[in-house]
């Protein structure tokens, strides 16, 4: 297997758009293939995410963006993995480079929704989910989450205060993410004072729809030591398969293929929870980041909300947990989301992350999960001095 790098990254703003995710897209691959200082010829391959193309009216967007960008005759696949695409397009990637099958490869994930009303979103997304058992007898995300945070709440005492201080940093964060949909501080009485939306889950609990695209172009070891300067390593990418629905799960507290692809990422890398020192971690919920922290090994079981109440998770503690605003504050566009993972890793670990930088970030993390677990990807990063 060869070593794996990425040499370049874009992002758009996320929240309301007024153009297309195919320009979204095209704005993100743009900016990715600048800073790589990279010609769109010398790509390879490309791959892309974009899960609810149908909501606009346009599938097979591969080919689409390829010819906007001037190779209309590379290779291009679409891949859907519920709100895991982006991170799946990067695996397919990873994999590509890492066998020699390519040498320079174009991730880009993007997504257009706020186009659509919120319950026609809401339909949307809940097809992510196992439709003929839970969508169409009227179980949303937020109230198949609400499950999982009452069952972590009854079995390790989590509290709305634990649950809060996740939105609160959160929120805090994205104030200096020049591409979050939210860009406000929200505080405790805020939080508290917001109605539930699913039981114990409230509105500052939940992630927004969002528009928005990220972009990131991997390489091979020689073609990235030839050329840029900051070299960031994509040291172990791991994917695990999870239930098709929450429904079928044995444990609500917690997602198999979360811990499987971590143990499977970090084994790979030779690495340990320990050695991270950023993570960005798949927040669509409050409840989510905190099972997420467990999941990764973070933390122990049943301490995640505890960690997040007094400080560890925040940037300067023990561990910086979501330095962009993650999905509960940068936003989601379901596609574009395993990528803006990616991105903010990438420019946390070359230093390039103004006042929400991470000291010293040596190692990342991302973890990005597709509905309520049927899908993860764990990838880990590492900055070669």
């Amino acid at each position: 297997m060869r070593r794996v790098f990425i040499i370049g990254a874009g992002h758009t703003k996320f929240g309301r758009s007024s153009v297309d995710a195919l320009s979204l897209m095209l704005e993100a691959s743009k900016k990715s293939m600048d800073a790589a200082q990279l010609s769109p010829s010398e790509i390879d391959q490309c791959f892309y995410s974009n899960a609810f193309g149908f909501a606009e009216r346009q599938l097979h967007i591969g080919p689409l963006l390829n010819t906007a960008l001037g190779i209309w005759d590379r290779p291009s696949i679409t891949v859907e993995s519920a709100c895991s695409s982006g991170s799946a397009a990067l695996y397919e990637a990873f994999i590509n480079i890492a066998s020699g099958n390519a040498d320079v490869c174009l991730v880009a994930g993007g997504e257009r929704l706020l186009h659509l009303k919120t319950n026609e979103a809401t339909a949307y997304f809940a097809m992510g989910s196992d439709y003929a058992l839970e969508g169409a007898n009227g179980a949303t995300f937020p109230g198949l989450y609400a499950l999982m945070a009452s069952a972590h709440m009854r079995l390790y005492h989590t509290n709305e205060e634990m649950l809060a201080s996740v939105a609160i940093k959160n929120h805090g964060n994205a104030v200096h993410n020049e591409y979050a949909h939210f860009r406000k501080s929200i505080t405790m009485s805020d939080y508290m004072e917001s109605p539930y939306v699913a039981y114990p889950l409230r509105l500052y609990d939940c992630c927004p729809f969002s528009d928005g695209a990220a972009a990131v172009i991997l390489s091979s070891e020689e073609f990235a030591r030839k050329r840029v300067q900051e070299l960031v390593e994509i040291v172990a990418c791991r994917r695990a398969g999870g239930y098709g629905s929450l429904t079928q799960s044995r444990d609500l507290t917690s997602l198999p293929a979360a811990r499987n692809a971590t143990a499977s990422a970090f084994n790979a890398a030779h690495l340990t929870p320990g050695d991270v020192d950023v993570a960005e971690v798949h927040d669509c919920f409050t409840i989510a980041e905190i099972v997420a922290t467990e999941d990764t090994g973070l933390f122990p079981p049943g301490s995640g909300g505890k960690a997040a109440l007094e400080g560890d998770t925040a940037i300067g503690g023990r561990i910086a947990v979501n330095p962009s605003g993650g999905l509960k504050a940068k936003g989601h566009p379901v596609s574009a989301t395993g990528v803006s993972q990616i991105y903010e890793l990438y420019n946390q670990l070359t230093e390039n992350s103004g006042k929400r930088q991470v000291a010293g970030a040596e190692i990342g993390m991302a973890h990005n999960v597709g509905a309520t677990g049927g899908s993860c990807t764990v990838t880990l990063l590492r900055r070669v001095r």
